[in-house]
């Protein structure tokens, strides 16, 4: 009987030895800053509707886009970029305005681009914002819609020897959120 309370006692001193104390402050500590990433805009169009344009401008579209301002995004966000890619295949000197607009249709920002006629190169370009170097986040709060406006600075009868002429502008936006 003993040799039984003496093992016993050995492993109750073990268990205790074992545990160690528990911090239950950690979650005050806890940081969670994900990134999450999401297209905003595709918009491809062929030369021949390029060409039919009676006018410079050969479209103009305004979306609507809350996603920014949403209240969980825009108390959330820190920081972010948002990306453009622009390509063109036309036979066409073009301009194409990325315009950001509040829910009373002010301009809060304006992204312009001028793109030679083909054969260029993809224009890619990246706008910080919440940064020291960026742009103000409560344009990105702000938004609700996004309209974008091309012209045309060439002719309207040319066509491109490349197959499939078009001109295709897309954007996509990296964010990071403060959950905790």
């Amino acid at each position: 009987m003993k040799k039984l309370l003496f093992i016993l006692l050995i492993f109750l001193t073990g268990l205790s030895s074992c545990v160690e104390e528990q911090n239950f402050d950690q979650w005050d500590d806890l940081e969670i800053i994900p990134t999450v990433e999401a297209s905003i805009l595709y918009v491809e169009s062929p030369e021949s509707v390029i060409n039919d344009a009676p006018g410079a401008v050969w479209y103009i579209q305004t979306f609507n886009f809350d996603a920014f301002s949403e209240d969980f995004f825009a108390e959330n966000v820190l920081d972010g970029v948002i990306v453009y890619e622009l390509e063109n295949t036309t036979s066409k000197d073009l301009e194409i305005i990325f315009e950001y607009l509040d829910d009373a249709g002010n301009v809060l920002d304006t992204e312009a681009f001028t793109i030679p006629p083909a054969p260029t190169a993809i224009i890619r370009r990246e706008t910080t914002y919440g940064t020291p170097t960026g742009r103000s986040l409560d344009i990105i709060r702000n938004t609700s819609e996004i309209r974008v406006n091309a012209s045309n600075f060439g002719d309207t009868t040319s066509t491109s020897s490349l197959p499939d002429p078009k001109v295709i502008f897309r954007s996509s936006a990296k964010f990071r959120l403060q959950l905790k």
